[in-house]
This record gives structure tokens, C-alpha cells and sequence, in this order.
């Protein structure tokens, strides 16, 4: 955006002199056009593009900023400045240095961190506390490493959780072994990913000229240490305080507030023109933001002129009427579909919006619901491509495993152990041509304190799977010496030695995508999905339903197989779906979206759905994450400044299923809509 298109408060912005520069970019303030602005000032004024680092909160955003950077420059110019998320900048850099990293999404490691946390046994210390799940000790480590610099995991537990101290010793071990597996695979999660990037800056000669930083108040200890390992001559970060709402993923608002603190010589500039929304919803934003501590001084000011309709508060008796009116006001609404938006606090309020569109036949999408690459039948087959490239992959390999009959976490676990074991450190080579012709299974170590238990493994002939058919070298593999390991499963494992001898040395991404689809191993897996899915309470199945699966899912493996047609080198396949793949979405039609999720989106028409005390504030959530009523009013502020011309509030008085009485939210006494 040329200079002369700003306005006063945004071109002392994008001019700032080279320092420590924060802009206090409000709701609907031109803060990317502010952004794009000041890149194009400073490659104007002879500074390089690759002498500039972007990071956005979502590649996408960053995508964007680039796309105009080109309209005002070149495309060739802009692609070279380094832009993306903390994640995939950091990725880009040390893969560009020569360091490997495999990267693995919280779903697949918590699987890990589960065949971990089921071999101990918290029974000894008879406690009435109920441990925590495997699931959640990873959201807390998670936690832990985005928001701890200089305490240990357990020490921080102890503190944190008082009424869990007594397991803190099992916990921090299980996170121990969990680390030795992840560096023994070469896994790591995306917080591994900005730790390794950290360690790799402080021994390395990255340099930039100036690091620009969006969405600033969202950032946690974690990457602000990464902005601080950066050797660079200018920052120049935006942001908002009011709508710092990932409390709970680690971002702390303290960082954008002690910017002046610290950084030497800083300078705060404040765009307040907004250009999205009417008088009437900025007056009401502003009405209820103001409750929360102001950490620098600003006033958002209205630069639309016309007349608006004032923001209106919609009261039902019950909650699933207030879903039902909603959908029949946006069925009458002269709105286009994709110009309207339903905005809730909690999933469960989108199912009933969601299923009352559909009855009025209205289209909607829903952000945050499961995407085509979540689908249980597409991460199947990325499993079985991951594994053929890192044949260490443990995750990919339980991942396949959990479909075969008998076979949970733990077993699927030992089975990949005992391959990699046999196969000198190769599930691949385990399954084809096993080194070691010992039975790989042995017995555990006990430790009590920490929870470890052994268990007893028995033997078996090999001989009990002759004459089925099978492949007569895979039936000299001592894997299959294990009692545990049944006809079912000796058919599964089969299958899968079958795919692999197949597949293994094939490089091109579309014939392997052909060859998994192909495999009696999918097809087995096909299947078990399909039935799953058709089952009905009775446990029969209509055989036109499951039909109809097996095609929805054979549609899928079509679709990626047409996606790798774009890829000739498999790794880049495979690295492009992990990084990319969570922010691509299918659909069209009225947008359901969490407040999280409308983050940075404008609508015509918004709806604020059960907006009761305990709902919106979500004070359930705030007791879990350690969050406040200052952040539930930042969700609201940020909820209420995705409207530009019309806002509807709502809420219900009862739920008659669970038989709740609800009472109101208190930012809408806050908002005047409702008096105390």
C-alpha cells in the first residue's frame, strides 16, 4: 500500500526510524495494510528482502502480506523475504542449515505419551487423587514449555498443582522417557521445534535487518525468546492487548504490556481509526473493553458514516429455541451466506446451530470441526507414506496398527520395539529381512517409585501359522513367536510385510498414494472404518450404508492422490501436508466459528450465541486453564468487532435437557443491553 493512502497515525507507524518499535493496532485499525506499508518502506529505502523477517500467528496471514507486497513490487522480490509462523520460519531455517527435524502433531505424540503413561501404575501410593490422563500431562507439558524458562517440569508441577504433587515424580519420569523416545526417533512436536530453533540461534549468525511481528499480544515465553536470540538492528511489532485470548496455549499479555520496560529506547505508536464497524457496535465494544486494566492509552474512533442499526439483544426461554429462531432470522436474512457469521464460546453451541441450518437447508461451514486431512481414513494413508520414508517412525506405525483387531497403544508399541529391534534399528527392514532371529520381547524393569511394572511374555511356535497362504519368508520373522499375536493379527502383519515389499523403494508421491490405495493393508483398514461408521446401536449394519462409506473413503484417497500429483520429491510431499494442513478448510455458506477461530475476519451480519454467565464467561474454562474474567471480556470485545454493519446478541434462560436455569452474561450488563 502506497504511503500516501495511510492515515496520519498509521504512516508514523510504517516510517518509524530502525529500534524497538510497538504499534497498538485495535479492532479494524488497517494494522495489515500498516504492516505491508512499512515493509515496502523500508525495501524503498534500499533494505534487501531477505534481510526481513515476517512472522503472523497463521501462514495464511503471512501469505497474504506477501501477495501485496508483490502488487506493489514483483513477486520475485517478495517471495524472498522470510515470512510464516514461528513454526515454519524456524522449520525452514534449520532444515536450510541441514538439521532434520520430523515434525509429529500433539494427536499423534499423545498416542505416544498414552503407551507410555499405561505401563505405570500410580495404584501403590493410594491416593484419592485421580492422576491425570495422558492426554492432559501433555497439555500441561505443552503449557509448561511455552510458559517456564528456568524451573523443572516436576519442581513447576509441585507449584502449579499442589493437590497432583505426589505424583510429580512419575509424571516428570514419564516425560523423561517420552523425551528419550521423541530424540531417539528424531520426532519433535511444535514446541520441540521453536527449543531446537532457539539452541540453533544462539550458536549461529542469523541475521536480519528488522523482524516484524504480527499479532504480538498472542506471543508466549517460549517465542519470545526466539525474538530475542535474533541478532537484528530494528523490531517492529503490532498487536492489540484487548484481544490477547491464547491465555491457555501460553500467551501472555504481560509481554506486549512490558514492551516499553523491556526494550531500550522503545516507541509506541497507536492506530484508533476503525474501519470495519458502525457507531453503535464500536460504542459497545468500547463500553465493555474499558472494564479491563489499560496498558497503554487509546480510544478506537468511527470513521463510517451512515445510518446503523443499533446491536440487538435477542432473549429466549430455551437454549435449543434461541438455535431454532437464529436459523430461521439467517434464512430470512437478504445477507449473502458467506457474509454472516455465528460466533460461540463453547463447541456444544455450534451443534445446535449447525444441525438447525441444516434443517432450514441452509449451507455452513464450521472452522475448527474436522478437516479432509483430520479424517481418520487420510491420516491412515499419510501414516503408511510417513513410514516408508522414516522407517523409525513409531507414531505412523501405531497409527496403522490401532486398526488391526486386538491391538491397542501399548501392544502396538512393543510390536514396533520388537521390529526395530530385529531390524537393526528399521521397522522396514524388521518386516522384510529381520537381522536378529531372537524373540525381540523381553520383560520390563520395575521401579516402583516410578510407577514401572514388569510383565511376562510368552512363547510360541511359529509353526501354528503355516499353510495359511503366507508368504514363505515372512513366516521366518520372530516377531511372530509371541502368544499375543493371533490369526488376525499374523493376517494383518502380513498384510502390511506385503504393502511395504511393494512399496518401499518407490519415489514418486502419486504411485505411492495409488499403491496404499491399491494394498490389501487399506483395505482391511477401509473396512474397519466403514463398519464403525454404519454400526447402529444394535450392533447391525445396513450393507448400502457401509457401501456408502467405503466410497466417501476411497473418494479421499482420490482426492491426495490428485493433491501429490503437484510433488515429485516425497519428502517435500509429506512436510508441505504436516506444516499446512490445519489451516485448510471445505465448505461454503454461513461461517461457524469460535470466537479463537474469527480471530482476524470481518462479517456483514454476526450472531453471539449463548451469551449466559458460565457459558460466556466460560468459567469452567477459567478455572481449568488458569484463565480470568479480564480474558473472557477480551473474547467478547473480540467476538462483538467481527460485525460491520449488524450484530445480534442471544441468550436462553434454560436448558431443558440438562434442566439448567441460565442467567445472563454479565458483559451485557456491562454493554447496557440488559439492566442489573
Amino acid at each position: 500500500m502506497p504511503l500516501s493512502k495511510l492515515n496520519k497515525e498509521q504512516y508514523a507507524a510504517a516510517t518509524a526510524v530502525f529500534g524497538n518499535n510497538l504499534i497498538i493496532a485495535s479492532a479494524g485499525t488497517g494494522k495489515t495494510s500498516t504492516i505491508v506499508s512499512r515493509i515496502g518502506y523500508l525495501l524503498s529505502k534500499g533494505v534487501k528482502p531477505e534481510q526481513l523477517l515476517l512472522l503472523t500467528f497463521t501462514n495464511k496471514a503471512s501469505a497474504e502480506m506477501v501477495e501485496r507486497i508483490g502488487r506493489l513490487f514483483s513477486d520475485k522480490l517478495a517471495k524472498k523475504i522470510e515470512a510464516g509462523t514461528f513454526h515454519a520460519v524456524s522449520y525452514r531455517l534449520l532444515k536450510k542449515s541441514g538439521k532434520n527435524i520430523v515434525l509429529k502433531l500433539p494427536k499423534e505424540l499423545k498416542i505416544l505419551l498414552k503407551s507410555i503413561h499405561q505401563k505405570r501404575n500410580f495404584s501403590y501410593l493410594e491416593s484419592k487423587t485421580q492422576p491425570y490422563s495422558a492426554g492432559h500431562l501433555y497439555d500441561l507439558y505443552s503449557l509448561y514449555q511455552n510458559k517456564v524458562e528456568q524451573m523443572g517440569f516436576g519442581e513447576w508441577m509441585k507449584e502449579q498443582y499442589s493437590d497432583h504433587a505426589e505424583f510429580s515424580d512419575i509424571y516428570e519420569d514419564i516425560i523423561l522417557e517420552f523425551n528419550e523416545i521423541k530424540k531417539r526417533f528424531g520426532y519433535a512436536d511444535f514446541n520441540d521445534l521453536l527449543i531446537t530453533f532457539r539452541e540453533y540461534l544462539q550458536s549461529s549468525d542469523v541475521h536480519f535487518t528488522e523482524i516484524l511481528v504480527d499479532e504480538y499480544q498472542d506471543t508466549n515465553r517460549l517465542q519470545e525468546s526466539l525474538i530475542k536470540n535474533f541478532k537484528r538492528e530494528s523490531l517492529f511489532c503490532v498487536g492489540d492487548y484487548d484481544q490477547s485470548i491464547y491465555g491457555f496455549n501460553g500467551a501472555d499479555i504481560s509481554i506486549i504490556g512490558n514492551f516499553s520496560q523491556k526494550y531500550e529506547n522503545a516507541q509506541v505508536f497507536s492506530l484508533n481509526k476503525n474501519y470495519r464497524s458502525s457507531a453503535p457496535i464500536l460504542h459497545l465494544a468500547n463500553k465493555v473493553i474499558e472494564k479491563n486494566p489499560r496498558l497503554y492509552p487509546k480510544k478506537l474512533e468511527v470513521t463510517r458514516v451512515g445510518d446503523f442499526a443499533p446491536p440487538t439483544l435477542l432473549i429466549f426461554d430455551d437454549l435449543y429455541s434461541q438455535y431454532q429462531a437464529i436459523a430461521h432470522k439467517i434464512s430470512s436474512s437478504t445477507t449473502k451466506d458467506e457474509d454472516i457469521s455465528v460466533i460461540f464460546r463453547n463447541n456444544a453451541s455450534a451443534d445446535g446451530i449447525e444441525a438447525h441450518l441444516r434443517e432450514q437447508g441452509i449451507n455452513c461451514k464450521r472452522k475448527g470441526g474436522t478437516s479432509f486431512f483430520e479424517t481418520r481414513e487420510v491420516k491412515a494413508i499419510l501414516d503408511m507414506f510417513t513410514l516408508l520414508i522414516n522407517p523409525r517412525d513409531i507414531m505412523s506405525f501405531i497409527h496403522i496398527f490401532e486398526y488391526a483387531k486386538g491391538v491397542g497403544e501399548v501392544f502396538a508399541k512393543d510390536l514396533f520395539d520388537a521390529l526395530y529391534k530385529v531390524g537393526d534399528g528399521s521397522v522396514i527392514s524388521g518386516i522384510l529381512d529381520p537381522k536378529d532371529k531372537k524373540n525381540p520381547f523381553k520383560r520390563g524393569v520395575i521401579n516402583r517409585q516410578l510407577g514401572l511394572f514388569d510383565e511376562i511374555i510368552e512363547e510360541e511356535n511359529i509353526a501354528r501359522f503355516k499353510n495359511k497362504g503366507y508368504d514363505a519368508k515372512f513366516l521366518k520373522n520372530p516377531i511372530l513367536k509371541n502368544s499375543k499375536i493371533n490369526d488376525d493379527l499374523c493376517l494383518y502383519l502380513h498384510s502390511f510385510y506385503i504393502y511395504v515389499n511393494q512399496s518401499y523403494h518407490e519415489q514418486n508421491p502419486m504411485k505411492i498414494i495409488e499403491n496404499i490405495s491399491k494394498s490389501k493393508l487399506f483395505s482391511m483398514i477401509t473396512e474397519h472404518l466403514a463398519i464403525q461408521r454404519v454400526k447402529q446401536k444394535d450392533g447391525t449394519i445396513d450393507e448400502n450404508q457401509k457401501k456408502e462409506a467405503i466410497d466417501n473413503i476411497k473418494r479421499k484417497a482420490f482426492l491426495l492422490r490428485d493433491l501429490s500429483r503437484n510433488y515429485s520429491d516425497k519428502y517435500r510431499f509429506i512436510n508441505a501436508l504436516t506444516l499446512g494442513g490445519g489451516e485448510m478448510s471445505e465448505g461454503e455458506g454461513v461461517n461457524l466459528l469460535s470466537v479463537h477461530a474469527s480471530k482476524g475476519l470481518e462479517f456483514s451480519e454476526v450472531y453471539i450465541v449463548d451469551l449466559m454467565d458460565g457459558r460466556f464467561p466460560n468459567r469452567k474454562l477459567m478455572s481449568k486453564n488458569g484463565g480470568d474474567l479480564d480474558e473472557e471480556r477480551r473474547l467478547f470485545y473480540v467476538a462483538v468487532t467481527r460485525a460491520k454493519e449488524r450484530l445480534y446478541l442471544s441468550y436462553a434462560k434454560y436448558d431443558r435437557v440438562k434442566k439448567i436455569d441460565y442467567i445472563h452474561s454479565p458483559f451485557l450488563v456491562e454493554a447496557g443491553l440488559i439492566k442489573e
